[in-house]
């Protein structure tokens, strides 16, 4: 190899190595650069040769779906964490450029196999992108020495009478069930660290208990009268044949669902009351809008005797000031879906109700990133021991 090649090597790592800074208000800026100096060959060369030396291994189950291409974009760039299993039975044999164009350049990972076929041997950690219903059995038999992070429904729910109810169909694991943390970084975070086993939250759930928990902890909004409209891009439903999600179905037009009967409910609800330290009803209706991806929570709450929307505001910022990916707005500006498109963020504010004593809150994320895959991501960085950001800080996509 060159010198002029080897020295460019040097200075594109030294770019490509992460700085930090301060902004004018305290927050952690996050700065990356690069230099295009380094042949595509030797650059080639020396990203395969760290890709086959990384300290975990990565087993990736229902790769096919939505949530589980999600996994294996934002690992493409993981410096620790490395794919050897993906499983998909219908599409068992079929490498993941094949299923998903878009990571074609994913030449170093392995072909995709049924579930019974997967070798867990040679894996360290699993994320399991499979449908409820379906992972308890499939859990249940994996190696009792691998980390876990579930993105379905099935182990969300304390209570296993809750699930019956809610998902139809008795809970097949209950024993499982006891061992499962709720993933709610940014909020359980301790928890998380010791967990063998991680019940990734549901992205309706995620986008309304980052605002309301910090704030029903501190008794400033009332328990009751807590209203929630939310929208969500059509890939929240899956990537399954669907009439309900065709084009001509969902495009210029929006479909309300599941009004009074969604199945994050309950999951909602656990959540805030276990933060209210009482039982919280919620009153909450989600919508389908013509877009593939991003998720709008608006909030309407009624405060507390006394308080103030800048009492909650200040609340937020106590809360929130030194976490990476929840962001409070500066005042009165609002938050956007396009805004955190493809990125693990989640923005928030809060603002005066035209109804004195109550306040509206809306929170925004992407519903595949923060709301599934890269909050899955940030859970087992912080189970396996690596900084919570590793792999995330993929910047939002505008336009």
């Amino acid at each position: 190899m060159s010198c002029a090649h080897l020295s460019s090597i040097r200075l594109d790592r030294e770019w490509f190595r992460k700085s930090e800074t301060k902004s004018s208000n305290g927050r952690k800026l996050h700065i990356r650069g690069s230099v295009a100096s380094t042949s595509q060959s030797v650059r080639f060369a020396e990203a395969k040769s760290e890709k086959s030396g990384k300290a975990v291994r990565i087993g990736v189950l229902g790769a096919s779906g939505y949530t589980g291409s999600e996994i294996v974009r934002l690992l493409a760039n993981h410096p620790y964490f490395g794919i050897t299993v993906m499983t998909a039975d219908r599409k068992a044999g079929q490498s993941i450029g094949s299923v998903f164009p878009h990571l074609i350049t994913q030449l170093d990972l392995p072909d995709m196999v049924a579930v019974k076929d997967a070798n867990f041997s040679n894996v360290d950690a699993v994320f399991c992108c499979l449908p409820h219903g379906t992972t308890q059995d499939i859990i249940a038999a994996l190696p009792k020495s691998l980390k876990i992070v579930d993105l379905s429904a099935d182990f969300r729910l304390r209570e296993i009478a809750e699930y019956e109810e809610w998902y139809g169909q008795p809970h097949r694991a209950p024993d499982l069930q006891k061992e499962a943390v709720y993933g709610l970084t940014e909020i359980l975070r301790e928890e998380i660290k010791v967990a063998r086993l991680v019940a990734n939250p549901g992205c309706y759930p995620t986008s309304i208990q980052l605002p309301l928990v910090p704030l029903l902890k501190a008794n400033l909004i009332e328990t009751r009268n807590l209203i929630i409209d939310a929208k969500s891009g059509v890939s929240g439903a899956g990537r399954g044949a669907k009439e309900a999600n065709l084009y001509t179905e969902i495009a210029e037009g929006i479909h309300s669902y599941g009004i009074t009967s969604h199945r994050h409910v309950p999951e909602i609800e656990q959540g805030l009351s276990d933060a209210a330290n009482s039982k919280v009803t919620v009153s909450f209706t989600p919508h389908l809008m013509p877009m593939s991806r991003g998720m709008q929570s608006t909030i309407y709450v009624e405060m507390t005797s006394g308080v103030t929307i800048e009492d909650l505001y200040q609340q937020l910022k106590i809360a929130y000031e030194d976490e990476e990916f929840v962001i409070l707005l500066e005042k009165g500006v609002v938050p956007h879906t396009r805004n955190v498109c493809g990125s693990n963020y989640c923005l928030l504010n809060v603002f005066p109700d035209r109804i004195p004593g109550r306040a509206i809150i809306v929170s925004v994320i992407d519903n595949l990133v923060k709301g599934a895959s890269g909050q899955a991501l940030q859970n087992l960085n912080v189970m396996m021991g690596y900084p919570e950001n590793t792999g995330l800080l993929y910047q939002p996509l505008f336009p």
